[in-house]
């Protein structure tokens, strides 16, 4: 079955960005040449789940779109619709997730914010979370993990450390 894989960057005090939304803490780990395995991840999905705030942000880098090559489904309360492999959803996230997970294909990447990933969380539908976590207190900010959420039990199953500072940690549900 497709896995649901929470891949995002956190500081050592847990935020994912600051209050104002500001991810410039990132570059603390910014080393030529060095992805942190992202290249490799992301040839394991085709699909990405992520929330408008981030949609967004992503639309300041400059950049072309990161995730053109893949399935991309924003969710939105707001925005409606669908150009090229984007589409905004504004339904049931289970829901959408059991549908995607019925067709054959890679695993599904779920790009963040917070408040997608409160909502997995809730659900208990998150498969597999990789955290980088960036060698820098915030003090403030956005939590990745917001509290309200059931209890869950993970088991590692790998973890890195990077000349940066950064390491990258793997754990899985322990029912998987």
């Amino acid at each position: 079955m497709r896995k649901v894989v929470l891949y995002i960057a956190a500081s050592l005090d847990g935020y994912i960005a600051k209050e104002n939304g500001d991810i410039s803490f990132l570059s603390v780990v910014e080393s030529k040449g060095e992805d942190y395995g992202y290249g490799n991840f992301v040839k394991t999905v085709d699909t990405v789940i992520m929330g408008r705030k981030t949609y967004d942000k992503i639309l300041t880098f400059g950049i072309n779109f990161p995730h053109s090559d893949k399935k991309c489904y924003v969710i939105s309360k707001t925005k409606k619709g669908a150009y090229n492999n984007i589409e905004f959803y504004n339904g049931d996230i289970a829901g959408l997730i059991k549908n995607i997970r019925k067709i054959d294909g890679l695993d599904i990447f779920i790009d963040g914010g917070a408040e997608i990933v409160f909502e997995l969380m809730k659900l208990n539908i998150i498969d597999r979370f990789i955290v980088s976590v960036i060698p820098v207190f915030l003090g403030t900010g956005i939590t990745l993990f917001k509290s309200g959420r059931m209890e869950q039990n993970l088991k590692l199953i790998h973890s890195a450390v990077y000349p940066s500072g950064l390491v990258q940690l793997w754990y899985e549900q322990k029912n998987n």
